[in-house]
């Protein structure tokens, strides 16, 4: 574990509630970049900002392909990249996609990706994690309430609130398919969760969470207070995101498969030191530690 001054404690014996103690917006206002000010206003007071197209038609068959080809690959399937539903075996995520595939390096590399996340954090920019999520029609589970910083935090060692995800749909996302939910606002109260952290505690939690799982009370609380936005939307549209969010996703029993790519960029001034409430670090296709920039 880190030695480091922990702003936002978590895993303790009791659940706490910490009001957040950084920017949301790091960059300075007026700096140039491909989201207006207005929108830079909403992400900074929701937590999250959609694009309705950031892909073509014609992108979105070139990254579908590239999806079909990596989740049909037996040798990926073998990797310990890959997770598996527990049920159905089927695959649910292939993580570093972006080191598995050249084609989902360049979306990493594409400056209507990047060039969001570095006006957003305020300066170059790492790939903390990625990873292609899939999500078969008929059973696909969901993943439970949670804040990807307290994981990221107490498990990576990522010192502070720094860090951007973005989640490109690559399937169209209906109301019934298992789609994102936030609730917008509560990005600015850190909730540290109770009980400590088993070892290797993300070969059980990439398939159902466990350790760093709010309360229903602190959940209820939250919902009351900020209420639930579920994100639709075509196949090509993107949901930015900051990374203490209070999201979700609830399994996809209908016959509408429901995938994306999922990218994480945190700011180089913020690279992982040691976990904060965690005995080792996650593997490094999980939690990078590799904080070359993005270019």
């Amino acid at each position: 574990m880190t030695t480091l001054t922990d702003l936002y404690p978590s895993r303790g014996a009791t659940e706490v509630s910490v009001p957040r103690q950084d920017p949301v917006v790091w960059s300075a206002p007026g700096e140039p970049g491909p989201i207006t000010g207005s929108e830079l206003h909403t992400y900074e007071r929701d937590g999250f900002l959609p694009v309705e197209e950031l892909l073509s038609e014609d992108e979105v068959a070139v990254y579908r392909q590239e999806l079909e080809r990596i989740v049909t690959d037996p040798a990926i399937r073998a990797d310990e990249r890959s997770i598996v539903e527990p049920k159905s075996l089927e695959i649910r995520s292939v993580f570093e996609v972006h080191r598995i595939s050249e084609i989902f390096a360049r979306l990493v590399r594409d400056e209507r990706v990047v060039g969001r996340a570095r006006q957003i954090l305020g300066s170059d920019v790492y790939v903390h994690q990625s990873r292609i999520n899939v999500k078969p029609g008929f059973g696909a589970s969901g993943f439970y309430w949670h804040s990807d910083f307290e994981t990221w935090h107490a498990e990576d060692g990522l010192p502070n609130m720094r860090t951007v995800s973005v989640s490109i749909a690559l399937t169209e996302n209906y109301d019934t398919n298992g789609g994102l939910m936030i609730m917008p606002g509560s990005h600015r109260t850190f909730l540290g969760c109770a009980g400590s952290t088993p070892e290797d505690n993300y070969k059980q939690s990439l398939q159902m969470q466990d350790a760093g799982t709010p309360s229903d009370e602190a959940l209820t609380d939250l919902a009351t207070r900020h209420g639930i936005k579920l994100f639709t939307g075509r196949a090509g549209s993107a949901t930015w995101f900051d990374c203490n969010c209070m999201h979700g996703s609830g399994d996809n029993i209908t016959p509408f498969p429901r995938s994306n790519v999922f990218i994480v960029f945190n700011s180089v001034d913020n690279a992982a030191v040691e976990p904060f409430a965690a005995p080792v670090r996650r593997p490094d296709f999980i939690g990078a530690r590799d904080f070359t920039p993005v270019r």
